[in-house]
């Protein structure tokens, strides 16, 4: 396994849980104080539709990510899937400094380094 690969499937593991934790969010279990700001245990209806709509956000990040490794269709060379996994890339640098802003302490704690890891594994499929 190369060292794409295994950055992809880093990134497509944490992806997978954060869909997970944006479907809890959007079923109103109370895990709100670690996402959106922190303000609200069980989130608004708002930030409860904009969780679900992190999922397909995600689930099309770990879709790219693992196509620009090349083990997914439709391969790592297509152009729009080189662009496409940058973007996320800068896309997850906008969350690290969102999270760092953030007033909640337990999402600056968890969301943070996660957004991180993230942009890394990301830079590294795209670059390659």
């Amino acid at each position: 396994m190369t060292t794409t690969n295994v950055a992809a499937t880093i990134a497509t593991v944490v992806l997978v849980l954060l869909i997970c934790f944006q479907v809890l969010l959007a079923l109103g279990v109370p895990v709100g104080k670690a996402a959106w700001g922190g303000e609200h245990r069980i989130l608004p209806t708002n930030l409860r539709w904009s969780s679900l709509a992190a999922v397909f956000i995600l689930g099309l990040a770990a879709w790219m990510v693992l196509a620009r490794a090349g083990l997914v269709p439709p391969g790592a060379d297509l152009l729009a899937i080189k662009i496409v996994t940058w973007v996320f890339a800068g896309y997850f640098a906008l969350n690290v400094v969102m999270n760092l802003l953030s007033k909640s302490p337990l999402e600056k704690a968890i969301m943070t380094p996660t957004s991180l890891i993230l942009v890394l594994c990301f830079a590294w499929v795209a670059r390659s």
